[in-house]
């Protein structure tokens, strides 16, 4: 017996047991798709991921107060003088900027409307090197900064919630835990972060709110955001910067009281952790192939002692042990297989339906079928059609002629 008779063989069989073969292959279905949603979720989540922060700038190095990693008592805060001293070209020739950041939630109102958002009290450099672009209007300028200016540019987040639109905003006023701000500026969309939507914020010169809105001792700030003078040089910067905050800070190297954040080591951290997330949910998800596999075994046992007198009358009229192996070899691996091509088609359209979803709710996260994804479930469908039919297909080639003629 070929390789072709077999096949026609099997789906013969199949066929004639429809509701059986149908449910076996459901079990195969389901784990497929499972593997490939969450694999093409994982990668979207991840390019999402690291995309996002790649959009907050170029070569950027975030600066934050405290260290969970280092068992200090008193850290000190990071102040404007530290900011200034980062940009000294003697002592770090590789950093281009530094600028301070003040952030804090507060209450935004217009008219009846209101909503909570995050208070930032930036500098024009800041806008610029965080890689932020107008929609309308100008901006936050030096001439704000200079005379403390009652002025604002809000997120397109913000700019939804309290006016229900994008355009024709600059001019406005709007109040800040009580007090008047007049709107400059609307940001263009960036989309969600991993610490949030990069649209849901206000930003307000930067004393303005040491003044009157985010008020910190010492002229503390709440980070620094710096850019290193190439991508080349992000590493030596991050060195320069860290130096210099230790010796400012008087700490120890091991005991900073700070973190010095790049973004790519962000984006790596990051990747890092959706590739270890992906790789946890495609092995749940694959579980189900092996339930789906034992499905397969069972039902591949039930037909071998359904044919048993089948088996007999072959083995008596000349077929080959062999031929009986490969007989319900092949049944198994068209089972795994057609299980296997519904489940990639099932998978993809799971992955389309959370894409859509995710845009709908205005987040421009894609799920990602990879074509290592399709190869890697089908490979692994299919072995799995094969492992568990082995046993029901041997047990079947080993039967006795006389035996199986006699079995009722």
């Amino acid at each position: 017996m070929n390789i072709i008779e077999s096949l026609l063989e099997a789906l013969e069989t199949l066929s004639a047991n429809k509701m059986r073969s149908g449910l076996t292959i459901l079990g195969i279905v389901i784990g497929v798709a499972a593997v490939i949603a969450m694999l093409a979720i994982g990668e979207g989540a991840q390019s999402y991921i690291t995309g996002t922060i790649s959009g907050l700038g170029t070569n950027l190095i975030f600066i934050a107060p405290g260290n969970p990693q280092a068992e200090i008592r008193n850290p000190k805060p990071l102040t404007q003088m530290d900011a200034a001293a980062l940009v000294d070209e003697n002592l770090a020739p590789s950093v281009l900027v530094a600028e301070p950041v003040l952030s804090n939630r507060r209450q935004v109102t217009y008219g009846s409307e209101k909503t909570n958002t995050s208070i930032d009290g930036v500098t024009p450099g800041y806008i610029k090197v965080s890689n932020y672009e107008y929609q309308e209007g100008e901006g936050i300028t030096e001439e704000h900064i200079l005379g403390q200016a009652s002025v604002a540019v809000l997120g397109v987040d913000v700019a939804d919630k309290l006016f229900n639109r994008r355009e024709g905003l600059v001019g406005e006023t709007i109040r800040i835990e009580g007090q008047p701000f007049r709107i400059v500026g609307v940001l263009k969309p960036k989309g969600g972060g991993s610490f949030g939507s990069q649209d849901n914020l206000v930003m307000i010169p930067f004393t303005t709110a040491q003044a009157r809105m985010v008020r910190r001792q010492q002229n503390a700030v709440d980070m620094i955001v710096a850019q290193a003078s190439s991508a080349e040089t992000v590493n030596k910067a991050t060195e320069e910067i860290s130096n210099i905050l230790r010796t400012r800070h008087r700490t120890p190297v091991g005991s900073d009281d700070f973190q010095v954040i790049s973004q790519q080591s962000a984006v790596s951290m990051v990747s890092s952790i959706t590739n270890v997330l992906t790789i946890f949910l495609g092995g749940i998800a694959a579980i189900s192939l092996l339930v789906g596999g034992i499905g397969i075994m069972n039902i591949m046992l039930v037909s071998v002692t359904e044919r048993t007198r089948e088996i007999g009358l072959r083995k008596a009229l000349g077929a080959r042990k062999g031929d009986i192996l490969l007989q319900f070899l092949v049944e198994s691996a068209l089972l795994s297989l057609f299980g296997g091509l519904i489940g990639i088609i099932l998978g993809w359209l799971i992955a389309f339906i959370v894409g859509k979803v995710a845009a709908a709710s205005g987040t421009a996260f894609t799920p990602k079928v990879g074509v290592n994804a399709i190869l890697l479930a089908t490979m692994f469908s299919t072995a799995v059609g094969l492992f568990f039919g082995i046993y029901p297909a041997n047990r079947a080639s080993n039967l006795q002629p006389v035996e199986a003629l006699r079995h009722e």
